[in-house]
């Protein structure tokens, strides 16, 4: 298959190298908004070589992917569909809702086309796991879930003006695997912030800490925290507590903790430091999978549709937050 990859910037350069060992990609065209960055990432590759962004979306093409910046998603997963290219584009679709629903419209006008948005949690093998037995009914009826999003350390300074908030740069990726892994729907969230390290996030309208608790359609209730000042460790937990038994997912031999139990010896290795070492395989299943779906043996796993329900949500935090109030994600579908 030849794919193009657009934006040749950390996870780009991350894609573009789990893309060009995989056997399918039989070539790898790489663009980018900035002068010589496609060219340098290219030269370290088997099978790519830089193209122009033009070039990029040729109808030609089996596929792209998009890792441009968040402020170009909307605009080139436009040109995706307009050149009917199967698309793959990282989270989020956009910031706002307008153009994030604009997108799910123009997607719904050519169903044929395949879009897949980047929540890479879905491939993971313990969420993976966690939902099989949520579905098999092992849990009983699931009433508390914990989703915990923890970076080991804050982004740049520079980084945070465009990153559209801790909620919806990170807890969005909780807000879309609970709703894939129980299939329930929410209903109305209460969410609180504060700023207790950088100052550039509290300059820049944000919060560093944060969490929401989200009611659900069946009145299951998840508790959804996330923070930028996690020192020991990258730490991406899912707890499910059910009447008939539980789940954790991330609780392996890298998780940051440490008991505070004397009978339990924890015997941990070096932790997780940044979201790659935590989600490699998943990073790897989820683009394997955009190939099965452009031969037609899958269907498209995370859908712009389904990228927006989770927008909803992290939407729904910022707002509760700035007002002190709960929201119902509703009043947000119907506006």
């Amino acid at each position: 298959m030849r794919i193009s990859l657009v934006g040749s910037g950390i996870i780009g350069a991350a894609h573009a190298t789990r893309l060009d060992s995989m056997p399918r990609v039989t070539e790898l065209l790489l663009a980018d908004f900035v002068d010589g960055r496609a060219a340098e990432l290219a030269a370290r590759l088997t099978k790519a070589r830089a193209v122009t962004v033009d070039e990029a979306f040729d109808p030609g093409l089996d596929g792209v992917v998009i890792t441009a910046k968040t402020s170009r998603h909307a605009e080139l997963l436009h040109r995706a569909l307009d050149a009917r290219l199967p698309v793959f584009c990282e989270k989020p679709i956009a910031l706002d809702i307008e153009t994030t629903r604009a997108v799910v419209e123009h997607a719904a006008r050519v169903p044929d086309v395949p879009v897949q948005i980047g929540f890479q949690r879905r491939f993971d093998a313990g969420y993976t796991r966690a939902k099989a037995a949520y579905e098999g009914g092992a849990l009983g009826f699931v009433h508390t879930l914990r989703a915990t999003t923890f970076d080991h350390e804050p982004p740049s300074a520079a980084y945070v003006p465009t990153s559209g908030g801790l909620f919806k740069d990170c807890a969005s990726h909780d807000f879309d695997a609970i709703r894939w892994l129980t299939g329930r729907e929410a209903v109305s969230l209460y969410a609180v912030g504060s700023n207790m390290g950088e100052s550039y996030f509290g300059e820049n309208g944000d919060v560093d800490s944060g969490s929401a608790i989200v009611t659900y359609d069946d009145g299951m209730v998840a508790v959804v925290s996330a923070s930028r000042n996690n020192g020991a460790g990258h730490d991406v937990r899912l707890e499910l507590h059910g009447s008939e038994g539980g789940r954790f997912v991330g609780l392996d031999d890298r998780a940051p903790l440490v008991t505070a139990e004397a009978v339990l010896s924890w015997q941990q290795a070096e932790p997780y430091l940044i979201y790659h070492e935590r989600f490699e395989d998943a990073y790897v299943a989820e683009l394997a999978h955009f190939l099965d779906v452009i031969e037609g043996r899958s269907s498209t796993a995370c859908t712009p549709a389904e990228a927006l329900e989770a927008l909803y949500l992290a939407e729904a935090c910022v707002r509760s937050v700035a007002t002190g109030r709960p929201v119902r994600i509703a009043e947000l579908r119907a506006e």
